[in-house]
């Protein structure tokens, strides 16, 4: 998909999920891509209903606390952190549609809805995107395996991974060739932002799914030369300062739940926005993102109040890698990391061993500057007429540890959520 006259840098995202056999238990966009693997989605025809079904405001609900709970339990203590909840629950909905008994209770407790809810989820919310010049979000899946034989993918597992994600299915030997394949998809799909995912391919992996994510979005009131404020100071968690240039504007939306003040900041066209929000002095990042949960979280983004907000945010760019079993097993999917224990029996057929999930490996990156940022809700900004007695103007400055998300405004739903915790790191 070609983006025109973009001209944020954007936010983006790759996940990649490794299944292995457990031997012992039972920036500038890219040229087109060129994959030299089998296509296995050869004659697999996605199968849409006549009338995609509207996304459930229940299911964004559960699906704020499954963003939440996977920042929580993936965030680096006082370092900037970056993931986007919605690539890594594309990227474990797609092997859930293979998980079986205990394996798949675990996945769908973990991500707080039921596998058929979230693929129709999934479906809506795919369908709804809708791309402009201002504003594009780009988001692709597939699949590969090993052409060893070892594994034989079952035909219904291709079929529900392409009626509900799109996604491609690609035969390869998993070699140096493969690897360079895999990284060369990640990096066209992203437009260059997350050049590799993979480093290495080891020699039991017999299966990857990846889910890529692109967004970028210029604002709906791009700032002028007049509102770049040079040099200011932002002071770190560790009680550095840093020296950074400042944008500000006059925003329309106020968020506050008593231990933190923020705002909503639309991009162009009204379906994504920036939100950022501040703790109150004397409470840090981490105490106060103890104090959310999956409903504050949504009430956060939906119950925000009409005000004048006089607001600055650093300029700021982040990358971030992480490899998430660990968090995934603290959110209470254990079976799926256990060669022992793992059912994904729903995939496909191995000559020996047992399936599992090896690694679940994830990377981010974010610009957010003048022109516009990444991903995010938009909202379209207005001036409230004001009624009643005259309230005095908000102020939020990011000059210290925030919290900020972008978000579909429309599905309600995180697309990412960060920490910044230091701007010059």
């Amino acid at each position: 998909m070609k983006i025109k006259r973009i001209l944020t840098v954007t936010a983006v995202l790759a996940l990649v999920l490794v299944f292995a056999v457990n031997l012992c238990g039972c920036g500038v966009k890219p040229p087109v891509l060129v994959v030299k693997a089998g296509d296995l989605m050869d004659g697999v025809v996605a199968n849409r209903p006549e009338r995609i079904p509207d996304i459930k405001q229940t299911d964004s609900k559960k699906l704020a606390g499954f963003a939440l709970n996977l920042f929580m339990e993936a965030q680096t203590e006082g370092e900037n952190t970056l993931v986007s909840p919605i690539s890594v629950l594309a990227a474990l909905a797609m092997t859930a549609n293979g998980a079986r008994n205990n394996t798949l209770k675990q996945m769908k407790k973990t991500f707080g809805i039921d596998i058929d809810d979230l693929n129709a989820y999934f479906l809506s919310f795919l369908t709804s995107v809708e791309n402009t010049p201002s504003s594009e979000l780009e988001i692709a899946d597939s699949i590969w395996i090993k052409d060893s034989g070892e594994l034989k993918v079952a035909e219904d597992f291709l079929q529900k991974n392409a009626d509900f994600y799109g996604a491609d299915a690609y035969s390869a030997p998993f070699d140096d060739k493969t690897l360079d394949d895999i990284n060369g998809w990640v990096s066209n799909k992203t437009h260059g932002m997350i050049p590799e995912i993979l480093d290495e391919i080891p020699k039991d992996a017999l299966m990857y799914l990846v889910n890529a994510l692109a967004f970028e979005a210029k604002w709906a009131e791009p700032y002028l030369d007049t509102q770049i404020h040079k040099d200011e100071f932002f002071r770190c968690d560790d009680g550095v300062t840093r020296t950074v240039d400042f944008m500000v504007s006059k925003e329309h939306r106020y968020v506050s739940d008593g231990r933190a003040t923020g705002f909503i900041k639309p991009y162009e066209g009204g379906r994504y926005a920036f939100a950022a929000l501040l703790p109150n002095e004397g409470l840090s990042v981490s105490e106060y993102l103890k104090t959310l949960d999956g409903d504050a979280l949504y009430k956060l983004i939906t119950k925000t109040e009409s005000a004048t907000v006089f607001a600055e945010i650093p300029k700021f760019e982040s990358k971030y890698g992480t490899e998430l079993s660990g968090a995934l097993k603290n959110m209470g999917m254990t079976d799926a990391f256990d060669g022992s224990l793992a059912d994904f029996s729903g995939i496909g057929e191995v000559d020996y061993g047992n399936l599992y999930i090896g690694r679940v490996l994830h990377k981010t990156f974010i610009s957010v500057d003048e022109k516009g940022t990444k991903a995010g809700a938009a909202t379209v900004v207005e001036v409230p007429k004001a009624t009643g007695a005259f309230e005095e103007p908000k102020r939020v400055v990011l000059d210290r540890p925030f919290v900020y998300m972008l978000i579909d405004m429309e599905a309600t739903v995180p697309l990412f959520i960060g920490t910044m915790m230091d701007v010059g790191a």
